[in-house]
């Protein structure tokens, strides 16, 4: 929902949007349609959009209220569109084995957890950032049920099939979330 290029010199349609992005964020915002044109449709949620930040209420788009307007849409924004992943960046070639430390350990286990949650096959690993036993064991039945070698190792075929899993058994799909055993939330 930023607005494209095509609204640079655009400001009304530029105004719209953002305050299409609050109402979408907040419902105690009207909804405006981006066409350009500062309607009384506009101007309506122009004179919410001040009365709710404590603005001068006249419907006008003054510096004020759109110095107001342009703080208020980058947190709504970031509420409306997809978090922000975490990549991975494994070295080429690298396999983490028995033994090994690493961060990325500590993510793998933490999806492996919820894997193991979902899919019986999958055993539960530690949460030590340590590729140990219990971790390995994990990685192995998860290879085993994705159709991967059996390896035990974390290489960069096994991490991809983790974190296509994991949206799916954690039922995180468009903001399900799943209440896990034991969390307090």
């Amino acid at each position: 929902m930023r607005p494209n290029e095509s609204f640079i010199a655009q400001p009304i349609r530029s105004l719209q949007t953002m305050l299409r992005v609050l109402a979408e964020s907040d419902g105690k915002y009207a909804r405006v349609i981006p066409d350009g044109i500062y309607g009384p449709q506009t101007m309506a949620a122009v004179t919410a959009f001040q009365r709710n930040h404590g603005l001068s209420v006249t419907g006008i788009t003054d510096q004020d209220t759109w110095e107001t307007l342009v703080a208020a849409y980058e947190p709504a924004l970031i509420k409306l569109i997809e978090a922000q992943p975490v990549e991975v960046i494994l070295n080429p070639g690298q396999v983490l084995r028995r033994g090994e430390a690493s961060p990325y350990l500590y993510v793998a286990q933490a999806l492996l957890l919820v894997l193991s949650q979902t899919y019986a096959s999958v055993g539960t690993p530690t949460q030590s950032g340590i590729l140990d036993p219990a971790t390995s064991d994990s990685l192995a039945s998860f290879q085993a049920l994705s159709g991967l070698p059996m390896t035990g190792e974390l290489d960069k075929i096994t991490w991809k099939h983790l974190a296509l899993h994991f949206p799916l058994a954690a039922n995180l799909g468009r903001g399900v979330a799943r209440e896990m055993p034991n969390s307090k939330m």
